[in-house]
């Protein structure tokens, strides 16, 4: 399909309606360093947020073992009282899943698997996870995330508005994957690295060694398999991620 499918006056008022929200919705992030498009904040995702929160506490296996709870609660402590936060305000939880992963969540809760600890050597590594994932929420990149969204469903709203029959056909079938390859995940690969540089900057802050994140990642490459092409990925490829740490810190003076 062409733009030559949609009428002019669709396309004026689409363009009018996201250029009007855009006015209004960006605003400079200092940590990052550059201007954020966000229609919603973190907040007014943390309703369904924490509440998909509730329902995995209910059916996920949560791990029992007393001395990973102790690390991954210390170390989460530590992180984000260097970032700024009260972290009394914060909860962390273990998984038991070997799926060597964490994640964070609007409303201050940090999931960690027990499967993370093939990968994670020692507490340093553990703190580089962790500042990567209150960078998340220091990014405010789960409500940019949401903004990219809102603001492609509104384009393809627009369009399938103004089209008909065929044309309105192929949009429907492959809009949403074409807004997620050439709008969403690009973003979303900016928003892990800039994770990872924030992270760095918090887990150096907390005392912690910010070369362990290197190192880290380099425990992750080792693991092994193809994984998903970089480009239709939500996350950099392993080595991205190292050689853009590695400049990073050495461009901080970090050990």
């Amino acid at each position: 399909m062409t733009l030559r499918s949609i009428k002019p006056k669709y396309l004026l008022l689409g363009a009018v309606a996201l250029g009007a929200a855009t006015l209004v919705a960006c605003e400079t992030n200092e940590t990052l360093g550059r201007s954020q498009f966000l229609l919603v904040d973190n907040k007014d995702l943390e309703p369904t947020a924490l509440q998909g929160w509730a329902e995995m506490m209910k059916t996920a296996k949560l791990s029992n073992d007393a001395t990973l709870i102790r690390r991954v609660r210390t170390v989460g402590a530590k992180i984000v009282t260097a970032a700024g936060y009260n972290a009394a305000e914060w909860e962390y939880v273990v998984f038991q899943n070997d799926q060597p992963n964490a994640f964070v969540i609007p409303g201050n809760k940090v999931g960690v698997n027990s499967g993370l600890f093939k990968v994670v050597k020692n507490d340093d590594q553990l703190a580089a996870v962790l500042g990567h994932e209150t960078a998340h929420v220091i990014g405010k990149h789960a409500a940019e995330r949401a903004s990219q969204q809102q603001a492609a469903a509104i384009g393809l709203s627009v369009a399938q508005g103004a089209t008909s029959g065929r044309a309105q056909q192929i949009i429907a079938n492959y809009g949403g994957m074409g807004a997620q390859l050439g709008l969403l995940l690009p973003y979303s690969r900016k928003h892990e690295l800039e994770a990872d540089r924030i992270g760095v900057d918090i887990m150096a802050k907390a005392g912690y060694k910010p070369s362990e994140a290197v190192a880290l990642w380099r425990n992750m490459q080792a693991q092994g398999g193809a994984g998903t092409p970089e480009f239709v990925s939500t996350h950099p490829s392993d080595t991205t991620r190292i050689n853009q740490l590695d400049a990073y810190i050495k461009s901080k003076g970090y050990n």
